[in-house]
């Protein structure tokens, strides 16, 4: 296997996220304490904790749990859930063991990096970038040009990281056919479903052969758990993704197994406190931004609780950002995190996320940071 470049994103955050002030590109909606989580729990959720033992757990993840993953989806049974540690794992996993080297991929981009470097350490892949002139949106005549013969999978994120940007309902469904008639399998990233206002069909309940990824995360705002999961109708391709499991985390950790399982039976409260605080927060972000309209364009995420605002100064988004963390103590994402091999991207965006509770310290020690600058 060749060598998958840096992580930009993972080294940059190294470098910052726990020691930098404030924290405003946060890609998760607000987590809780663990005494909050257990208090949500039912007396099962509660005697499965209370009764745990800490002994190995089952590849496939705790079967109550995958039963309870499937209620999220309209047509998918607990046998079309295969749990992992996280997102990321069931990324690498599926791009390094359902691809061939005489395969060809097409991504979306901007995205998360691991969408792109990991099918391309594996095969040919060509990017069809999502258009800031467009508001983002998915170009589905774009991606059949791009397709080819060869072409195995098509890889999407909606709600997007890091633009918030959410397809029209037409439009995805015209992907899920074009995917389904060319014999393509359509990798769906919907970790940030539940955020949007009028979610989109899940891929999986579209099609038997479309993957759709999901997580703990981002959404429900538990990435500590590190309980993610891919939903497929195909068993062939979970059997697969299952041996080559054996070869990584086996299995996953029984204490976050059941803390997953006691949020997923309380999501309609997880998901409607995390939607609340986006929308308390983007009338906050929009009046920080229109303070200051010589230098930024902001428009809300369609879905999900990141956005990628412009950055209109003379000094560029890198020195921005560079420089706003080193001297005010106020993290966000440059555009050079979210550069791509495949496709020209914007170099003069940044991106900030509104799932946390209580930015204004953090907007407050950044406007004193650009007053200081006028």
């Amino acid at each position: 296997m060749p060598t998958l470049p840096d992580f930009r994103l993972e080294t940059y955050f190294a470098r910052w996220e726990f020691s930098a002030r404030y924290h405003l590109t946060a890609s998760d909606a607000q987590t809780l304490p663990m005494a909050e989580l257990l208090a949500l729990a039912d007396d099962d959720g509660r005697e499965r904790w209370e009764s745990l033992a800490l002994g190995y757990t089952e590849t496939r993840g705790l079967p109550e749990l995958r039963a309870e993953i499937a209620t999220t989806y309209d047509g998918a049974e607990p046998d079309d859930i295969l749990c992992f540690a996280g997102a990321e794992e069931a990324i690498y996993l599926a791009m390094r063991t359902l691809l061939e080297p005489s395969d060809h991929v097409v991504v979306l981009t901007p995205n998360y990096q691991a969408a792109e470097t990991i099918p391309l350490s594996v095969c040919e892949v060509t990017g069809v970038a999502l258009q800031p002139s467009e508001d983002w949106a998915l170009d589905v005549d774009a991606v059949e040009r791009a397709l080819r013969p060869n072409t195995r999978m098509v890889s999407v994120n909606f709600p997007n990281n890091p633009t918030g940007a959410v397809p029209s309902l037409d439009s995805w469904h015209r992907l899920v056919q074009l995917c389904d008639e060319r014999g393509i399998t359509l990798f769906s990233d919907e970790v940030y479903r539940g955020l949007e206002e009028l979610p989109l069909p899940q891929a999986t309940d579209l099609s038997e052969r479309a993957i759709s990824l999901n997580v703990m995360s981002k959404a429900y705002g538990l990435p500590g758990l590190r309980i993610g999961w891919i939903a497929c109708r195909d068993r062939t391709v979970l059997d697969r993704l299952e041996r080559a499991k054996h070869y990584t985390t086996i299995c996953n950790s029984a204490p976050s197994e059941v803390l997953a399982l006691i949020a997923l039976r309380a999501r309609d409260r997880l998901l409607d406190r995390n939607r609340r605080i986006i929308a308390a927060n983007v009338p906050v972000f929009a009046a920080f931004f229109k303070r200051y309209p010589e230098l930024f364009e902001f428009a809300p995420p369609d879905g999900g609780c990141v956005c990628y605002p412009r950055y209109l100064g003379a000094d560029g988004v890198e020195s921005m950002c560079a420089e706003l963390v080193e001297q005010a103590g106020v993290l966000l994402l440059p555009s050079s995190i979210y550069g791509s091999e495949l496709t020209e991207t914007p170099t003069d965006r940044f991106r900030v996320g509104l799932g946390r509770l209580d930015p204004e310290p953090a907007l407050a020690a950044w406007a004193e940071w650009l007053d200081k600058r006028r």
